[in-house]
């Protein structure tokens, strides 16, 4: 799709100026995770970035993002488990970053076309996923906070983590088991109300289009996760009319949200219902940490929504996809404290649109590049590759 649009070009290059500068930061010269208030290379941040940096064909954060992974490499534990900073591998316990190396990885592979970079990391960190299902049946658990919502508790089958397990078996060839693991969180949630019988329980929501946040036996959360569920359409472990589905049912609880108050704008909260009092789900750090329609609990965080543009894009939304890369664009200038004409802020307020996180974020600022290329090309790169093919394009693990 052509976008004759000044402003988002205008962004694009902010967007990639917000890149190069956080290209080098006080550990050991790898990226920061933000311009100013995030010094550290966190995992988890940079391989989500990967997607945006990889898609721009930039050589120069291609090379950098090399660095990261090779020194990921060098601090993988003796298990297989990465760490949750790039440069130090005592920094451990998350669920994400793990699977999320994985994922970096393979489309490294399909950009460069070094099909065995990193080989033996790679199988020794599959090796760590595979024992991270209790079920031995390939779909992993996790602690709570474990994964980047460090304010939000996920237990058992996580939806998000789940999302880049399917996809980067799918990047790898490992097709049995990608069925299988679809298969499995295409099964309704379990009740309590009801005696099961051995059976296995799965991610899909009852009398609902969208993936629960997580399952774990009869337990289960139905709140609204839109990164899960926007990787859920990305990496096809939604059929084409499940996509479209859950998208209609976003559009629609984001226009009650917006008349109710709960939302201002044309972009989802990363998370919602939010948990208010007196629910089960409220705990008493939210009071100070995870409020109604911030942080974890329903802000809306520009790196998140890019993933749901480029799920719209992946659903053949174009045009929604279109209308909500401008409202994007829009969110992405405003700044918190950097005197800067875009502030690529973490998260916003979902009620009143103000930038509550760091300024100038990586990943904001990579996802924002990801979004708009999906857009332009009318396809999404390397997720494309693994909802259309089976096996001749994928990155086959050398035997």
């Amino acid at each position: 799709m052509s976008i004759k649009n000044d402003n988002i070009e205008q962004t694009k290059r902010a967007a990639l100026e917000v890149l190069l500068h956080n290209m080098h930061g006080p550990c050991d010269g790898l990226p920061r995770t933000a311009g100013w208030g995030y010094p550290e290379p966190y995992t988890r941040d940079l391989m989500i970035s990967s997607l945006g940096i990889l898609a721009s064909g930039n050589q120069r954060l291609t090379s950098s993002l090399r660095h990261v992974l090779k020194t990921l490499a060098r601090n993988q534990s003796q298990h297989g488990l990465i760490p949750s900073l790039v440069h130090d591998p005592e920094d451990v316990a998350s669920s994400d970053t793990t699977p999320l190396f994985l994922l970096s990885v393979a489309c490294f592979r399909m950009a460069t076309g070094e099909v065995s970079f990193l080989e033996k990391t790679v199988q020794k960190a599959m090796t760590w996923m595979d024992y991270q299902s209790p079920s031995d049946r390939t779909i992993v658990a996790q602690q709570p906070t474990s994964d980047w919502r460090d304010e939000q508790w996920v237990l058992g089958f996580g939806l998000f983590v789940n999302t880049l397990v399917y996809s980067y078996l799918r990047f790898y060839g490992k097709h049995e088991k990608a069925h299988l693991l679809r298969d499995l969180m295409n099964r309704s949630t379990l009740t309590a109300d009801v005696k099961h019988y051995h059976l296995q329980p799965g991610l899909a929501v009852p009398q609902k289009p969208y993936y629960a946040l997580w399952s774990y036996k009869i337990h289960s959360s139905e709140r609204f996760d839109l990164l899960g569920n926007s990787l859920a359409i990305l990496s096809g472990i939604a059929s084409s009319s499940r996509a479209n589905a859950i998208i209609s049912w976003v559009e629609r609880e984001c226009a009650s949200m917006q008349k109710n108050g709960d939302l201002i704008g044309d972009l989802p909260p990363n998370f919602f219902p939010f948990i208010r009092e007196p629910s089960p789900d409220w705990r008493p750090r939210d009071a100070t940490y995870n409020l109604p329609g911030e942080y974890h609990n329903g802000g809306v965080w520009p790196f998140v929504c890019s993933f749901y543009i480029a799920a719209l894009v992946a659903a053949g939304r174009q045009s929604l996809a279109k209308k909500k890369l401008e409202a994007l664009t829009a969110i992405v200038r405003p700044t918190r404290t950097a005197k800067v004409a875009f502030g690529f802020n973490e998260w916003i307020r979902a009620q009143d649109g103000t930038p509550c996180g760091q300024d100038w974020q990586t990943w904001s600022a990579a996802m924002y590049l990801y979004a708009t290329i999906s857009v332009e090309q009318g396809e999404t790169p390397f997720f494309s590759e693994i909802r259309s093919i089976k096996g001749s394009k994928s990155l086959r693990t050398p035997q």
